[in-house]
């Protein structure tokens, strides 16, 4: 797990300082050492510290920078930059390949030779043998760049699920990469123009959308891509991989062979992100996940593994009697952190390392959880992706039953239904519950991904109209959110339901939140995270059980559970999906009503120019008069202003 930049300009060259500057704010991502080469033609110079090059020197075509978290042979040889045996291929890498020392054997075989035991040098080779080809043979989360100075060529490839970040910028000949969007904003004359779009998808789906990113020029790679960018600056991307639902398996009444099958490869993914040079531990959240991973590692690991768990004072929110269960089950040396209101004061440190607007609350435990984490251990496996492999989430089953009600007259659907639950509401303690349920049921169109597009949003088209000023509506008149998810929805080219929206979230929703979040709580505090579900391999495998074992009845998971239903405590497997929450909805009422309503109603906020003030101040005092939960709403908001405060007020480069 490192930091990786990089600039190539042809035309002006390409200054040692930049390239110093760049590594130097992502410090965090790799503190445990830092490497810099700068290349012109095929000569390359090599440097370790700043101080042995002057930092104004120009005239290299290519500069390459790296900050490294030591995982895999902590020696020097492990140094990056790296290069081939020539020093005609350079790279700079951030992640892990979990199947280097199979590759290691047959590159051997082929002829080259080895320096170091890391994974690092088998990406190199591999490379070099194969080209571009060399990532169908790499199993494992990646992000890297690959000069090759014969070619004149950069090489920029992503994993297939995206664990790890790569953006880039490219203009009038002149290309830079980087881990994270605040490195590239320390290269001189690169603007700083806010994308206005941008802010309108974000407020749809509390993430920016790939490819585009939260400022105008900067582009993220998306999962599974790579990109080739020349001397004559020729830029190209393509798609390398893609999970394919339509080949399902076969199978019978009898599910056991399938269930063993599931059980063993999972295992064994497992035990691949075991390979360590450095103590690993796991975060245990009590939900099955996460004890599934936990559970495999203490089958396999000679000692008591490392837990980790976050809890909350309001006990809604609070899991850690279930994290405690798992623990005792499986003998961990377990660890716990209660967040409480006063987290809120991490908020611009976590504003300045999501780099763009990033409205997941759970943002703020799991960077809480990271930090305490660290002190014990390097590397930790999380529980991720299991409700996107096995149908895990509520939103899969109203969507499965939401086939049936469409077929109910569109007259009792749009005209009775929706003022009777209203009236229910009025004399009925869940109130917020059905008028939520009532809201949604008028928004119910014939298009499946509109529904599902109004199960994930967090403002939908009408309600952000409500709140923006005059001049942001003429901005964004006409642009429809919900394209994102039209676009990948078409693409799937699947046709059962639930397949087609699993195979959405893996696309949307897992690789722009999920990871993201996991990603940068976890580098913020020099954490590596590895995720045993998004092994590709075990995916692809997965992708070809049939939905209906995924989504049983009302059954999520089925098939998931009836392979581990003999391996976890049974109060696990049977407990209610319960979700990674955050009590901001009360800390907003309570704690941090004043601090809400200050920032969102500061004359600094609203003259940006977005938002107008009557709109703002009716969310405010719905929410806290308990007329509705617009937590999420003003969550956004607020993470958005803080964005605002951090990178364009103070320029982002600390916080």
């Amino acid at each position: 797990m490192c930091g990786i930049c990089g600039e190539i300009d042809f035309s002006n060259g390409v200054q040692v300082e930049s390239i110093f500057r760049m590594c130097n704010v992502l410090a965090h991502r790799g503190p445990d050492d830092e490497g810099m080469v700068f290349i012109k033609d095929t000569h390359a110079i090599e440097i370790k510290k700043p101080f042995e090059i002057s930092l104004g020197e120009k005239g290299f075509d290519v500069g390459l920078g790296h900050r490294r978290l030591s995982i895999i042979d902590l020696s020097a040889a492990a140094h990056q930059p790296m290069c081939n045996e020539n020093g005609t291929i350079w790279i700079v890498f951030n992640g892990e390949i979990y199947n280097f020392q199979i590759l290691r054997k047959e590159l051997k075989q082929k002829g080259h030779s080895f320096k170091s035991n890391s994974d690092t040098e088998t990406i190199l080779h591999a490379y070099d043998e194969w080209g571009v080809e060399c990532l169908k043979a790499l199993r494992g989360m990646f992000a890297f760049a690959i000069w090759d100075s014969t070619m004149k060529r950069l090489f920029l490839a992503r994993d297939r699920l995206g664990k790890k970040p790569l953006v880039y910028f490219s203009q009038n000949g002149r290309f830079a990469f980087a881990s994270e969007i605040k490195a590239l904003l320390q290269l001189p004359n690169i603007q700083r123009e806010v994308n206005d779009i941008a802010i309108h998808h974000y407020l749809t789906y509390q993430y920016v959308p790939s490819p585009d990113t939260i400022f105008e020029g900067i582009k993220k790679l998306p999962p599974a891509h790579y990109l080739l960018y020349d001397c004559d600056g020729n830029l190209k991307i393509e798609r390398y991989w893609n999970l394919n639902f339509d080949e399902n398996l076969q199978t019978h009444s009898d599910t056991k062979e399938l269930e063993d099958r599931i059980r063993s490869k999972l295992e064994e993914s497992v035990k691949l992100r075991l390979i360590s040079d450095v103590p690993l531990g796991a975060f245990l959240s009590g939900g099955m996940d996460s004890s599934l991973i936990v559970g495999i590692m203490a089958k396999f690991n000679g000692k008591p593994v490392k837990t980790f768990s976050i809890g909350f004072e309001e006990k809604e929110f609070d899991e850690l009697s279930y994290a405690r269960l798992v623990s005792k089950h499986f003998a961990t040396e377990h660890h716990e952190f209660i967040v409480k209101p006063n987290a809120i004061e991490i908020l611009p440190k976590l504003v300045w390392h999501y780099n763009e607007p990033f409205a997941d609350s759970s943002a703020i435990p799991t960077y809480y959880v990271s930090k305490m984490t660290k002190d014990f251990v390097k590397v930790v496996l999380t529980g991720d992706a299991g409700d996107e492999n096995f149908a895990g989430y509520p939103r899969y089953l109203r969507s499965k039953w939401l086939i049936f009600f469409l077929k109910m007259p569109k007259s009792f659907r749009r005209d009775f239904l929706p003022p009777l639950l209203r009236a229910v509401a009025q004399f009925h303690w869940r109130e917020k519950t059905f008028n939520r349920l009532a809201a949604y049921i008028e928004s119910i169109s014939s298009n499946q991904v509109r529904n599902y597009g109004e199960q994930v949003k967090i403002f939908n088209e009408g309600e952000k109209e409500s709140i923006y000023s005059h001049e942001f509506k003429e901005v964004v008149r006409g642009i429809d959110s919900f394209e994102y998810l039209l676009c990948k929805f078409e693409g799937a080219r699947i046709r059962n339901l639930i397949d087609q929206l699993l195979y959405l979230d893996i696309n949307t929703y897992l690789p722009e939140d999920l990871l993201v979040k996991m990603d940068i709580a976890t580098m913020a505090n020099s954490l590596e995270a590895r995720v045993p579900f998004l092994d590709h391999q075990l995916m692809e495998f997965i992708a070809k059980i049939p939905s209906c074992l995924k989504l049983k009845g009302t059954s999520a998971k089925y098939i998931l559970k009836k392979a581990f239903s003999d391996f976890l405590p049974q109060v696990i497997l049977t407990r209610g999906k319960m979700g990674f929450g955050v009590p901001v909805s009360r800390w907003f009422r309570k704690e941090l009503k004043d601090f809400i309503y200050e920032i969102l109603l500061d004359s600094r906020t609203l003259n940006r120019g977005y938002f107008k003030r009557e709109g703002i101040e009716q969310l405010l005092n719905e929410h806290t008069g308990l007329r509705f939960d617009h937590s999420a709403k003003l969550w956004a908001l607020l993470f958005l202003e803080m964005w605002f405060r951090v990178f364009i007020d103070k320029g982002g480069n600390s916080v």
